[in-house]
């Protein structure tokens, strides 16, 4: 970027680059092998699972999809007792 944008702007880009870069854990296998195949598209790359994931644009959970996974398992358990 060199000196061009602002460094708020670039720092904010940075992270968001690094997120979407990492490796994430795999909820089917148990490993640390999903990788961002597009804009909200993941994937498992390990040679045994090999699963295809929808989730957040840069991070696989978005705060969103984490409160309502739990509000469904909490009215899950309330449902059930």
């Amino acid at each position: 970027y060199g000196t061009r944008y602002g460094a708020s702007l670039r720092k904010i880009v940075k992270k968001y680059e690094i997120q979407q870069r990492a490796r994430y854990h795999c909820s089917f296998c148990g490993k640390d092998t999903v990788e961002r195949q597009a804009g909200g598209i993941w994937k498992c790359v390990a040679k045994t699972c090999n699963r295809t994931m929808a989730g957040g644009c840069w991070t696989i959970s978005t705060g969103a999809a984490a409160t309502a996974k739990a509000t469904i398992n909490r009215l899950k358990k309330a449902a059930t007792t």
